[in-house]
């Protein structure tokens, strides 16, 4: 009875295709083989490179008391 299992339910696992691989041009495993677009930079969507202003923290420019 403490047989784990090993059988059909495991099998679901196997022989899947990855949806993404490496973009040629940001370097990042982001490139959708399916959509053929990048999620990262955008490349074979965009001819720019995909950028936010709300991807990076803004800086608090406080004085600091001393």
């Amino acid at each position: 009875m403490g047989k784990t299992s090993a059988g059909t339910t495991a099998f679901g696992r196997l022989h899947k295709k990855s949806t993404h691989k490496v973009c040629r041009r940001c370097g990042r495993r982001s490139f959708n083989i399916r959509k053929k677009y990048c999620a990262a930079c955008g490349f074979g969507r965009s001819p720019r490179i995909r950028r936010y202003s709300w991807q990076n923290k803004k800086l608090q420019r406080t004085v600091r008391v001393v």
